[in-house]
């Protein structure tokens, strides 16, 4: 056998012993939720997962808006920046994985004080040199290979954050778009409520100056119009604080073109599909990023058995040195090589304790990856209980505003020909009043409902 081939088949195990590590084989745990969502609705066509959020979100306005806090969101951009600073230690660990090389230039001029026999100095020394150097752990028992791979399945859970950051604003800012569209339409009501009882009290007013109507009518009906008017007032701050908490989600000035007008019926898409829990709970980003911490955690365990067996480097130089600089690339050559090998004797019970943190951190992870599972299978389950119900509740509501609007109408007649007392006519505009409110209410739930339930299902994660 020749010496290239021999060589050759030494450097074939060390790469087959590099590939080798002493992490545990990973297994994904069992999936610890039912198979089906408690209020379950079979995925037909694309399954809300692969829908993007441009496809969800339809009003132009709503959309220009999102793209606006993409682009300018402060917390959206920390979370790209953490996934460029993990790209970066992962690529600092897997440097690891290669010989470190480096080129030296170095030289000495000195003075030992002889001299000779005429007095003239002769102890001038000179000494130039020029080496390259390379130096390399032989990572036979996959201590660095194991760093590594806990440092790339960092980078995927810091990137996985990232998606579930893009999901969380993008869901913030749809929904702070609606409640301030809702918000507005509860001040555009109370403001027509409060004119329309001004009007009333006005005339009120004349009746009881006439003598018409007693006290108790006029105090009724002053009661109404205050109240209307603090609810106008509390609406008020209320819209500008929606537009505040718009503005820093978008991290900029939204402009006024772009804010709803009126509550919007098909701002958002209203049949989301959902499919079954491990089609979906398992790609969420908030759960891959918790699967990919644990495989991290995993590969820690390997790690730390490997700090029980030996540490083998290698490191060696080659060059040039001359007593004239000018002549270095000329003079004679130098080598250098040093492999050493370190074994753990006694650590104080380092290494030990060093193992039994990575395995308990091993465990701690799986047990917050099988939270993010669970957490994430309520976080639908509580949203698809919503949606069963919404469309009834939101029937209802309408129902019972159209009849409050007829009983209003009756009553207000009936008071006219002075069948009923005012005291029946002030019942029948607060049940009016308390149903237009809770109509819009319950249309903001809606809205809510598809938003966080597109949330909870992975908010697109397919295509992006």
């Amino acid at each position: 056998m020749t010496s290239f081939l021999k060589l050759t088949l030494f450097g074939a195990s060390l790469i087959a012993l590099n590939a080798c590590t002493m992490s545990p084989r990973y297994e994904r745990t069992a999936l610890p939720v039912p198979d089906q969502f408690p209020t379950a609705v079979a995925a037909q066509g694309q399954s809300a997962e692969t829908l993007s959020w441009r496809q969800i979100f339809l009003d132009p306005r709503l959309q220009g808006v999102i793209d606006q806090a993409l682009t300018n969101n402060r917390d959206l951009r920390v979370a790209v920046l953490n996934v460029e600073r993990a790209r970066s230690q992962y690529r600092i660990q897997r440097a690891s994985l290669f010989p470190a090389v480096n080129g030296t230039v170095s030289g000495t001029r000195g003075n030992t004080g002889e001299v000779d026999s005429t007095g003239t100095p002769i102890g001038t020394t000179e000494l130039y040199s020029a080496s390259i150097g390379a130096s390399w752990e032989l990572d036979l028992f996959g201590r660095v290979r194991s760093l590594n791979q806990a440092a790339l399945q960092s980078y995927f859970a810091v990137a996985e954050n990232r998606k579930a950051a893009q999901i969380s604003l993008i869901s913030a800012v749809a929904s702070a778009w609606l409640n301030l569209a809702a918000d507005q339409d509860q001040l555009r009501l109370s403001g027509e409520t409060l004119r329309l009882r001004e009007e009333s009290l006005t005339l009120t007013q004349k009746r009881f100056d006439l003598g018409s109507t007693d006290q108790m009518v006029l105090r009724q009906t002053q009661v109404l119009t205050e109240q209307a008017r603090a609810d106008v007032a509390a609406l008020t701050a209320t819209v500008q604080q929606d537009k505040n908490a718009l503005r820093l989600l978008v991290g900029a000035d939204v402009a006024s073109d772009q804010l709803p007008d009126a509550f919007p019926d098909n701002a958002v898409l209203a049949d989301l599909p959902v499919g079954v829990p491990s089609d979906i709970l398992l790609k969420r980003p908030d759960v891959m990023a918790a699967e990919y911490s644990l495989k991290a955690a995993n590969a820690d365990i390997g790690a730390a058995r490997a700090a029980f067996f030996p540490r083998i480097s290698l490191t060696g130089s080659v060059g040039k040195a001359s007593t004239d600089l000018g002549d270095l690339f000329d003079g004679s050559d130098t080598w250098t090589f040093s492999p050493s090998i370190s074994v753990p004797i006694f650590a104080g019970g380092a290494n030990v304790a060093n193992l039994n943190v990575s395995k308990t951190s091993r465990d701690i992870a799986v047990a917050q990856y099988e939270g993010s599972i669970q957490s994430a299978f309520r976080d639908v389950a509580d949203q698809l209980a919503t949606r069963s119900t919404i469309d009834d509740r939101l029937t209802a509501q309408t129902n019972v505003v159209s009849a409050a609007t007829d009983s209003h109408t009756l009553a207000q007649a009936r008071f006219d020909r002075g069948i009923d007392s005012r005291l029946t006519l002030t019942d029948a505009e607060r049940t009016l009043y308390g149903a237009q409110q809770q109509l819009i209410a319950i249309r903001l739930v809606r809205s809510l409902n598809l938003i966080n339930l597109y949330a909870s299902l992975g908010g697109g994660y397919l295509a992006e």
